[in-house]
Parts: C-alpha cells; sequence; structure tokens
C-alpha cells in the first residue's frame, strides 16, 4: 500500500456570508455585516486546489453541507421571532474550513493498522455544532473502506472538539510512524478556549494511540486571547518539520523538548515575537499554512497573500529562505474571500495520510473534475450575498438548487 498525504480542501458553499458568527475570530468579527462573494469565493478555493494539483500533489474534496439547514431551524421552533444571528448559523456555509472537519490518525500510528477519523463536535460555536452528523455522512462515503478507514462520530457535546485545527502530526515521514500532538486550551481571556483536553485524549483512545508518541500541549492563552481561536492559527508541523510562533504554546520549550524526546530528527523552526508579533501572525495568517512535502522531497509553505504582502512577515520569510533552512519554498495563494471570514490555507484543507486507491474516486481531484465543478460555481453560485438577504425565500431556492447541481455533477447523489 502506498501512503501519501492527501488534502481534503472543502468547497465554498453558495450560502457563504459575512455574519460575523464566529467569537473569537478577528477576521470573522471585522468584516461581519459586509458583502460576500460566494463564486468568488468557490473559484478561489479550486484555485488553491489547483494550484496544488500542479505541484505534482494528491488532492480531494469535500462537498458544501445542506444549507439552510432546515433541521436546525425546526429543532429551535424558528418562527421569524429567533435572534438573527441563530438564522444566520442555519445558512452558515462555514464547513468548507475542513481542517475542522475531524481529527485524522494514519494507519502507521494506529493499533488496529487503519486510518481513523473523529469527526469534530464544534460545540463552541452555534453555527458550527449542527455540522457534524452531515459530516459523518460524508466522510462514511469517501471513507468507506472499513479494511483501510474507521470513521467515529463525534466525542460527547459536554467536550469541546474543533478538528485537525487543534492536532498536528509528525514524522520522519507521511507515511512512517508519527507522533501526534493534540494541543488544549484552558483559557482564552476574553474568548472561549474551543478545545476541551478531555476531548483530545479521548479522540487518542478512539484511534488506538501509542501513549508514548502521543502530546498533549497546552494552548497560550495569550494567543487565544489575541485572536488565535485554534493553534493552525499560530503553529503548523509536517513531517519532521513544526513551524511556530514563539507564543503559540503555555510552555514552549517543554514543548519543543517533549517533541524532540519523542522525534528526535525534529526541525523546529520558531517565529520569534520581535520579529512578528502575535498580531501580525493572526492579521496575515502566516502560520495558516500548508507546510506540503513536494515530490523532490523539499518542504514548502503554501501562504495567503496576505503573508506575503505584509512587511514584517515578508521580510521574516525572506530571511528565513536565505538561512536555507528546512522550508525551501514560499508560495502565496489568493484566498481572500476565505480570509474574510477568518480562514486560511490551512483552514481549507484536511490532511489524510492514506493510499489514495482505498479513498471513493468520486471525492479526488484532476484537471478535468476540477473544470467541471467551477462549471457548476460559474452557473449556479450566487455573485453576491448581502447578510440582511438570509432567510429570503428565493435566495434559499437558489442555494439548494446549486448545491444539488454539483452534487448531479459529481455523482453523488446519495448527499442530496
Amino acid at each position: 500500500m502506498s501512503l501519501v498525504e492527501i488534502n481534503f480542501d472543502g468547497i465554498v458553499g453558495p450560502s457563504h456570508n459575512y455574519a460575523g458568527l464566529s467569537l473569537g475570530n478577528i477576521a470573522s468579527a471585522s468584516n461581519a455585516g459586509d458583502t460576500s462573494y460566494p463564486r468568488a469565493a468557490a473559484l478561489q478555493g479550486l484555485g488553491k486546489m489547483r494550484h496544488n494539483l500542479g505541484l505534482g500533489l494528491t488532492q480531494g474534496f469535500l462537498l458544501p453541507l445542506p444549507r439552510p439547514n432546515g433541521a436546525f431551524l425546526a429543532a429551535i421552533g424558528a418562527d421569524g421571532t429567533e435572534d438573527r444571528r441563530l438564522l444566520a448559523a442555519a445558512w452558515s456555509a462555514s464547513s468548507m474550513w475542513t481542517a475542522n472537519a475531524a481529527t485524522v490518525s494514519p494507519a502507521p500510528d494506529t493499533a488496529d493498522g487503519r486510518c481513523h477519523l473523529t469527526a469534530a463536535n464544534l460545540v463552541t460555536m452555534p453555527h458550527r455544532s449542527q455540522e457534524w452528523p452531515d459530516t459523518v455522512k460524508q466522510l462514511r462515503i469517501a471513507f468507506a473502506d472499513a479494511t483501510h478507514f474507521a470513521v467515529h462520530d463525534a466525542v460527547p457535546t459536554c467536550f469541546g472538539d474543533e478538528g485537525a485545527a487543534n492536532h498536528m502530526r509528525m514524522g520522519s515521514a507521511h507515511g512512517a510512524p508519527g507522533i501526534e500532538i493534540f494541543v488544549y486550551g484552558k483559557s482564552g481571556g476574553p474568548f472561549p478556549a474551543r478545545q476541551h483536553e478531555q476531548a483530545s485524549r479521548a479522540v487518542a483512545r478512539l484511534h488506538g494511540l501509542d501513549p508514548a508518541r502521543t502530546l498533549f500541549v497546552e494552548q497560550n492563552p495569550e494567543a487565544i486571547a489575541a485572536g488565535a481561536f485554534h493553534n493552525d492559527v499560530v503553529a503548523v508541523a509536517n513531517e519532521r518539520v513544526l513551524f511556530t510562533h514563539e507564543q503559540a504554546f503555555a510552555d514552549p520549550e517543554g514543548t519543543y523538548a517533549a517533541i524532540r524526546a519523542a522525534l528526535p530528527e525534529a526541525e523546529i523552526v520558531v517565529v520569534p515575537a520581535d520579529a512578528v508579533s502575535l498580531a501580525d501572525a493572526i492579521k496575515s495568517y502566516l502560520f495558516n499554512a500548508q507546510l506540503l512535502t513536494l515530490p523532490s522531497g523539499e518542504q514548502a509553505l503554501v501562504i495567503p497573500l496576505e503573508a506575503w504582502e505584509h512587511p514584517r512577515v515578508r521580510a521574516w520569510l525572506d530571511g528565513m529562505l536565505a538561512s536555507n533552512g528546512p522550508i525551501r519554498r514560499v508560495l502565496p495563494v489568493d484566498v481572500r474571500q476565505s480570509m474574510a471570514n477568518g480562514g486560511g490555507p490551512a483552514c481549507l484543507r484536511l490532511r489524510v495520510v492514506a493510499d489514495p486507491a482505498t479513498v471513493d474516486p468520486r471525492f479526488l481531484l484532476d484537471e478535468a473534475k476540477i473544470a467541471r465543478i467551477e462549471a457548476v460555481v460559474a452557473a449556479h453560485w450566487p455573485e453576491a450575498i448581502r447578510p440582511d438577504q438570509l432567510g429570503d425565500p428565493a435566495l434559499a431556492e437558489q442555494i439548494i438548487a446549486a448545491r444539488l447541481a454539483l452534487l448531479e455533477a459529481l455523482d453523488l447523489g446519495e448527499l442530496a
């Protein structure tokens, strides 16, 4: 079996809007009330997928969930008198950030030799807490081969779990046994710490991970308070490399020592706060990047244009590249519509180490399939949505029809 890393990006859904629902997400709050551009957002996301496919990487996708979510509206007894934020929650396209879809442990790390995926319950935010049942349904189709995969329901909702956005994996190679690092929060000052330690520990048990190769690390409360609502806003790992802000973890030196003890070949690239402040890191989404291994073996960092265009971040990146360290290339991409709602390149993808031959091929991309999806988006996705349009019956019909057209084009009618 040939194990490779597959990035499953979320296709931006036709109800993409800026309702500002995510407390602690600075970009989401800053752009609340603005007009969104779902068609442009989806095409930008597909452009990033095409970019990574062009690098010689295996690329997959996950589909938008059904919106507006009538089951959610029924469950809260919606009758037009409910808080408008609850109505907006039923229209949210936030499932496009598939880093929150699940936590993934590849076969080399698990007791039964299968790749395990546990859907994230996302209970901290109402607009996200409704996602996981539909996410599980999709994961169980994409990863239906029970010989190679085990898909778990979300952990009990008394423990908040945010998925891969608070989980990192390191190892000598994607297909080799690795160490898994779960990052949880205890306090975030004015903002909620979304990942509970007991949720992380439950996922590790469900996946059958070796305790000697599993780390539980506290996120720095200062980072959460500054707007790093997920660990992947301040740190990202790939194979032997950890790329992290100096203030990502509550005990950085203890964290680095534990990583090196479990993985002696680890290379830790720390960005000091006096070069890039927490505020600059969060505004630019420098760390919410895809740290990837190219077919050449080099590691590359796919960053948002906002990071490349930020003067202090750019100066640090230029110095890093000149130093001949483990990250050899920096590749900017335009995902501005996602960035404006608080999600960069890393938020848009779920990393799954697996043999592509074991995945339902309908969820794997090639150029022809990207073109097919782009045609559906161009024909059916709304060009623009104002938050005051949420609840409009005609817009709801357009959004529902757009998603159904995509399912038909991809022969995935069972997700209707």
